[in-house]
């Protein structure tokens, strides 16, 4: 047997060990994640034990009315938005970074989330209508269209010749602190009514969802994942540079373009239902990363898992840190994240990304 043959052999059997490694680690956030939806059910003003949780899913008729009302109309809405926001931010983190070749991108950094927040706040404060057949949903309307023409402009600046990774986060930056100004200017203006509305939306909160905003995130996630599959050899090529990737038939720009609207729809609805919640864009794609590595087909997944158990398990210590009291997520989040993104920022200069 030649040494060609044998080392590949020894080459597929890697393979098909470290893929089965990825599979194993999916099947293990996946079942952490269905602990964590669980858990978040079961916590509250009002603590139930798992097994009763887990009756009223299987047989809702079997438990109490009390129980039944709890669990699934107030309960369940709150506990599967967590779910599909973090998975939506996290995959749009994740695509942002792949695009960009930058591990610093994500909704939050980049300033998409303080687009929407300003957007939101001039419905709140001015009661300004960005689209105005779309009036009976002036927040969400307005903070949508504010983040994807902040996701666009992004784009825009991104494929202009010299840019460099730097320098888009140098936009990030200056384009979060422009909207935050922006932002403290109207509330400065506000009425005490819309002030504490526009504060409160800004903290990033939960306990408004309900099951149409559960139902439009979860579209967004459903639409997008298939789209990104379909690119999932192009985007992970991509990782390997723009001259790689177009001597590979890759159309970069084509896909960039793709790619960053596809990123802008899931990175600005969640945001414009639950206000800002930052870093899960950030924090989620790199630990998929660190789990599962840069290929697409399992890096897209795990992504996915990431930000949905994270954001799930914020969700539950919102409850947990003060009995009886619900904070605003979007705090927590922000908490956890900072640390992390320090991490980043040290990292990067002891290494190219």
């Amino acid at each position: 047997m030649s040494t060609t043959h044998v080392s590949i052999e020894a080459g597929s059997a890697h393979y098909k060990a470290r893929s089965l490694q990825r599979f194993l680690i999916l099947l293990a956030m996946s079942g952490a994640l269905v602990l964590s939806f669980a858990i978040d059910l079961a916590t509250g003003p009002a603590n139930y034990p798992l097994s009763d949780v887990i009756a009223t899913l299987i047989d809702p008729w079997s438990a109490t009315d009390q129980m039944r009302v709890v669990i699934w109309e107030i309960r369940m809405p709150i506990a599967l938005m967590a779910l599909t926001v973090g998975a939506a931010l996290s995959t749009a983190g994740a695509q942002m970074q792949t695009i960009l070749a930058n591990p610093l991108a994500s909704p939050f950094t980049l300033g998409i989330s303080a687009a929407a927040g300003f957007g939101a706040a001039l419905a709140l404060v001015l009661g300004v209508a960005l689209l105005p057949a779309f009036v009976d949903f002036i927040i969400p309307i307005n903070a949508f269209v504010m983040a994807m023409g902040t996701a666009l402009i992004i784009h825009f600046f991104s494929r202009l010749r010299g840019v460099t990774v730097e320098t888009i986060v140098l936009l990030g930056i200056a384009l979060v602190f422009t909207f935050n100004a922006l932002l403290a200017l109207l509330q400065y203006l506000a009425s005490e009514q819309a002030l504490a509305a526009v504060v409160f939306w800004t903290m990033g909160s939960l306990v408004k969802a309900t099951w149409t905003k559960v139902a439009v995130t979860a579209c967004a996630v459903v639409i997008a994942l298939p789209l990104f599959v379909r690119q999932a050899w192009a985007l992970t090529a991509l990782r390997l540079g723009d001259a790689k990737a177009e001597s590979f038939g890759v159309n970069v720009q084509g896909l960039r373009l793709r790619t960053m609207l596809i990123v802008s729809m899931l990175a600005a609805i969640p945001v414009s239902f639950v206000g800002t919640i930052g870093f899960i864009g950030l924090v989620g794609p790199h630990i998929a990363r660190m789990l599962v590595g840069e290929d697409q087909r399992f890096f897209l997944p795990a992504s996915v898992l990431c930000g949905a158990l994270i954001l799930s398990a914020t969700s539950v210590l919102s409850k947990l840190l003060i009995p009886g009291a619900i904070l605003p997520i979007g705090v927590i989040t922000a908490l956890v994240g900072v640390p992390f993104f320090f991490s980043l920022i040290f990292a990067s200069r002891r290494k190219s990304w």
